[in-house]
């Protein structure tokens, strides 16, 4: 059973156009985990910083143009908040990575089937 040339056209260029834009997706949310780990380190980082300070100092915080004086158990615990949602949102940017990654495949798969089956 063949299918006419001009709706495998068709549905080729409907498969590649969703597998171009997984594509892209794919790159955006690659770049998003880049940042968002980078941000991770840097939490770490400053949290690591923090923790060597002596029990009852205060640090300070900036606030927009301002800065805000803290003690170091509150920042501690701030921080600490901030590391387990971006951890979070990690992981949800890897599950969002695989079903891209999937949908580009199968997309590729599908054309790949088209072509073989027209062209026997």
């Amino acid at each position: 059973m063949s299918i006419p040339n001009q709706a495998l056209e068709k549905l080729v260029k409907e498969i590649e156009g969703q597998a171009i834009a997984a594509q892209q997706q794919i790159g955006q949310t690659r770049a998003q985990t880049t940042s968002t780990q980078r941000e991770i380190r840097m939490l770490r980082l400053t949290l690591n910083e923090i923790s060597g300070l002596p029990a009852g100092s205060s640090v300070f915080e900036g606030v927009g143009k301002m800065f805000v004086s803290l003690p170091t158990l509150k920042l501690n615990k701030k921080l600490e908040g901030q590391i387990r949602e971006k951890e979070v949102e990690v992981e949800k940017l890897g599950q969002r990575l695989h079903y891209l990654e999937t949908t580009f495949e199968n997309s590729r798969r599908h054309i790949e089937q088209m072509l073989k089956a027209q062209s026997s």
